[in-house]
């Protein structure tokens, strides 16, 4: 994980009405934010591995002098994207939308030593 991505930098509050800081649950408000900041971190360290595999794909491309681009590979990455996501009970639909923003950095990545 990069040194940005845990840097353990807090998210500011977001501006909203005063509650109770003693109560039960603002304390449970707080540490249920506290796990999706650090999962948060975890996907961005998801993301950046990903992406340093997608280089790696892209040499190996280029050293077999196949196609960077991969248009039914990249369909087929989604559409098993969508698929896992409605076995986990999440929206497909947003799922396969945040994948191909994925591909698009992989792409991005791999046309790197073009």
């Amino acid at each position: 994980m990069s040194p940005a991505a845990d840097s353990g930098a807090e998210i500011p509050a977001a501006a909203a009405p005063a509650a109770d800081a003693s109560s039960p649950a603002a304390g449970r408000l707080a540490e249920l934010r506290g796990r999706i900041q650090q999962i948060d971190r975890e996907l961005i360290g998801l993301i950046a591995e990903r992406v340093r595999l997608a280089r790696e794909v892209g040499g190996a491309k280029r050293e077999l002098g196949i196609p960077t681009l991969d248009p039914a590979r990249e369909a087929a990455v989604v559409r098993n994207a969508g698929k896992i996501a409605r076995e986990m009970g999440v929206g497909d639909e947003d799922v396969r939308y945040i994948f191909w923003h994925l591909i698009g950095l992989s792409r991005r990545a791999q046309m790197e030593g073009e």
